[in-house]
């Protein structure tokens, strides 16, 4: 058996990662544009991001659209973190088909019947749609893939460790906050920035549950798209890039951190 990458996966990879990062890197480019026309470049400039910053229908949506990615991120994070604690750790309880099947539902769920169920729901209850409709709507569906990825932690996860703490006097919630959460934190750390990109990403669960004066950055962009693409979404798009890629980054580094920590702790206890 031959080891190594063939010429076809190597041609494969280049082509899909082509294909995914070139549209990108073309965009990024051309938001440094220095003409008003999006596929002729007429030199360096950053005009576009001075006009970007002066147009205060993108700067509102820009602004409703990263708190509602970090109210939801967060909400969604422990919500997400305690399902997957009790589908982890309780065992066969009454009800826990159900429960499982609530909780990843959103999952395979298309989005266009999620927000259209929403939609209906915050009607019948008689809210009002706007910013809090549409944070409650990203919980709803983002909850479940911070479980997903808690829960693929939780499952390879040494009790033992909760028991020696336990038996040496620590109470459970002290010692779920002293041993089991910096365990799992990388998990939970890699599971609030999938559920703030993905509520940062949203239009569609958006569109259904948004009201007046609650317009994120993606409805925007796509209104604006319909009557042609202009250098400031081109603008726009990469600052995005830039915030997702920078916290993508530090929560690399921070995932890291802890798991060399937790090694480094792991090693001294085996020694000790």
């Amino acid at each position: 058996m031959r080891k190594g990458l063939s010429w076809f996966n190597v041609t494969s990879i280049t082509l899909g990662f082509a294909f995914l990062y070139i549209p990108i890197i073309l965009l990024v480019i051309y938001s440094f544009n220095a003409s008003r026309m999006v596929t002729v470049w007429a030199g360096f400039s950053t005009h576009w991001y001075v006009q970007l910053f002066q147009n205060e229908q993108l700067l509102d949506a820009a602004w409703v659209t990263l708190r509602v990615a970090f109210l939801t991120a967060t909400v969604a994070t422990v919500l997400g973190t305690l399902a997957a604690i009790a589908l982890t750790r309780y065992g066969r309880f009454f009800g826990r088909t159900l429960f499982s099947g609530m909780v990843y539902a959103p999952l395979v769920m298309p989005e266009v019947i999620t927000g259209l169920s929403l939609l209906l729901l915050f009607v019948a209850v008689g809210i009002d749609r706007g910013f809090w409709t549409i944070t409650l709507a990203h919980i709803t569906f983002t909850l479940c893939f911070v479980s997903v990825v808690v829960q693929s932690r939780l499952v390879t996860f040494d009790r033992s460790l909760e028991e020696a703490a336990q038996d040496l006097g620590c109470p459970p919630f002290k010692t779920f906050f002293v041993v089991t959460l910096p365990i799992i934190l990388p998990a939970v750390i890699s599971g609030w920035m999938l559920a703030f990109t993905l509520s940062l990403d949203d239009l569609v669960i958006a569109s259904f549950t948004t009201g007046p004066g609650a317009t994120t950055l993606p409805m925007r962009i796509y209104s604006q798209v319909r009557l042609g693409v202009t250098p400031e979404i081109n603008a726009a798009c990469t600052i995005l890039i830039g915030i997702v890629t920078v916290v993508v980054i530090f929560a690399s580094i921070m995932t890291k951190r802890q798991e060399v920590e937790r090694e480094k702790a792991e090693r001294l206890a085996a020694a000790g």
